[in-house]
């Protein structure tokens, strides 16, 4: 079923909203709004995506009715290089929103995944455009089942809980953690969202991964100061991990 403009209307009445029932990405439109002046908060919706976009460029499954997909115009005072934090305050409002909706519990991996039992349920993407952030976050709803073989296992709420959930309620659940959480990265600076982000990933601090794109294996150290991941390599040295993603370490832990 079509998400129900008219209720998420009703309860974010102050918010713009554009929707579209099929579209090429919300984040694209949601670029484009932006450059003509779109103000802050300015949300896209669509209930399919042809050409989902993820991190580095890959593709975001999107089947028609059963997603949340949505990108949200944000106009922060924040410095360019403190990009990952919004990033990290955009999986903490994913986060609460999906608890709260769902009352499931979920994990956060850095930089951009939400998951639930080591699948991934959520994720977000932002990107700096001419002194705005394009925030795109992807939420596996009620799907019903999960292609094979992917990066990374995936899953939905509906899967983990057993029961179809409201996509307008977990909407409007997310702008409103999504605009506190904001507001708290303004107000507060980037270490609050840090300090909560550390408190609510089990993969921030004291976990073994691997590196996916050098195979650099190690224990993770916390998150700096701009938002990027600390991991004590096996040779000693403490890298900054700035791109790419990481994993658990499974051979390390069957050893």
């Amino acid at each position: 079923m079509p998400l129900d403009i008219s209720l998420i209307q009703r309860l974010r009445p102050y918010q713009r909203l554009h929707y579209s029932p099929t579209i090429d990405s919300t984040m694209n439109e949601a670029a484009r709004l932006a450059s003509s002046g779109a103000p802050h908060g300015t949300v896209v919706l669509a209930d399919e995506q042809t050409s989902g976009v993820g991190r580095l460029g890959r593709s975001w499954i999107s089947e028609r009715d059963v997603g949340l997909y949505c990108s949200i115009v944000l106009r922060l005072r924040v410095r360019a290089e403190e990009l990952p934090v919004v990033t990290l305050a955009l999986g903490l409002a994913t986060v609460d929103a999906i608890q709260t909706s769902s009352d499931t519990a979920c994990d956060l991996r850095w930089p951009n995944d939400v998951l639930i039992h080591e699948r991934k349920v959520a994720g977000i993407l932002a990107q700096l455009l001419e002194g705005s952030i394009i925030a795109g976050i992807g939420i596996n709803v009620n799907q019903t089942a999960m292609p094979e073989h992917l990066r990374t296992p995936a899953t939905s709420l509906r899967l983990e809980t057993g029961r179809v959930h409201s996509r307008e309620t977990l909407l409007t659940n997310l702008l409103e953690s999504a605009e506190a959480l904001c507001s708290v990265l303004t107000a507060e600076g980037a270490q609050s969202i840090i300090r909560a982000f550390c408190e609510a990933s089990t993969y921030a601090v004291d976990r073994r991964i691997i590196i996916e794109d050098t195979g650099q294996k190690g224990i993770t150290e916390g998150i700096d100061e701009n938002g990027y991941l600390l991991m004590r390599a096996d040779n000693g040295r403490l890298e900054r991990i700035a791109t790419g993603g990481i994993r658990p370490d499974h051979l390390f832990a069957q050893a």
